[in-house]
């Protein structure tokens, strides 16, 4: 046998070895929470991947991918940005949350279930538990930000990162992501309390917020409301309005995405999250 045709063999399963992935988690026990007993339990069962950094600082950050409601972006919007986080010493959550098809409730629980877990997990992760917060893009930062203004004490984020989310259920919304998670006919009652800029209120956790001028899919009008809103009630918070990248930022490349990320982190260092 030729061991040189083997060399390269070798290494290319060497470096897929070194890119796998930790592995997927099931977020619950048995069945999920938040359909009732005479819905068909269409969402998917969520999931979650945990990436801990070699030098940890005891922060950790929950990811909640985009994709509208109806899909899960987890590559650039989730082991991505967890590879990247690692780096800075802090943990990565990856949230493969349920996909609701117009069962409301089933995102949040999923992601206040994330928070809950890892304060469970703190130490064997090596977390502090005060430090626990969350990231979302597009649908997922409307998700992040619904679990930065609806929780209970338990499962409340420490600190929230929204990359061009979606806030809004009413005028200038994601009219997608609004029908996937509400369905095609909801009440005013239902859009406001899902309209997260109409939520904040003065026990809102810290929120940085970066948002593209020319982003056609999302207007930058939602991280406006939402930024608005926090500095209306007392809470800590800085929007980036960038001047291009549209919504993903290039495809989470370039100077608009560089920017974000690291002014994210000073915001950390500011906010006394991470060293």
């Amino acid at each position: 046998m030729n061991l040189l045709r083997l060399v390269p063999l070798f290494c290319a399963v060497t470096a897929l070895a070194a890119d796998a992935l930790p592995p997927k988690q099931p977020l619950w026990e048995g069945v999920a929470p938040g359909l009732k007993s005479d819905e068909a339990p269409l969402p998917t069962k969520a999931s979650y991947t945990v990436h801990l950094p070699e030098k940890p600082n005891g922060a950790a950050v929950i990811i909640c991918p985009g994709g509208g409601y109806g899909g899960l972006v987890v590559g650039g919007e989730g082991h991505g940005i967890a590879k990247w986080l690692n780096a800075q010493g802090i943990a990565g959550i990856v949230l493969e949350y349920r996909l609701p098809a117009g069962h409301d409730k089933v995102p949040l629980l999923d992601a206040q279930k994330a928070l809950t877990l890892t304060r469970t997990r703190a130490a064997a992760w090596k977390i502090d538990p005060k430090k626990v917060g969350i990231i979302g893009f597009s649908a997922g930062g409307h998700l992040a930000a619904t679990a930065a203004t609806h929780f209970t004490p338990e499962n409340r984020p420490d600190f929230a990162i929204l990359i061009y989310p979606v806030i809004t259920m009413s005028v200038g919304t994601h009219g997608g992501s609004k029908k996937n998670l509400l369905g095609a006919t909801p009440s005013d009652e239902l859009a406001h309390f899902y309209s997260n800029e109409k939520q904040v209120t003065k026990d809102t956790p810290p929120t940085f917020l970066a948002h593209a001028l020319d982003d056609k899919a999302v207007p930058i009008e939602n991280s406006r409301l939402f930024h608005q809103a926090c500095q209306a009630k007392g809470v800590a918070s800085k929007l980036l309005e960038l001047p291009n990248g549209g919504h993903g930022l290039n495809g989470y490349k370039g100077p608009s995405w560089d920017a974000w990320q690291k002014q994210s982190l000073e915001w950390l260092r500011d906010q006394k999250f991470i060293p």
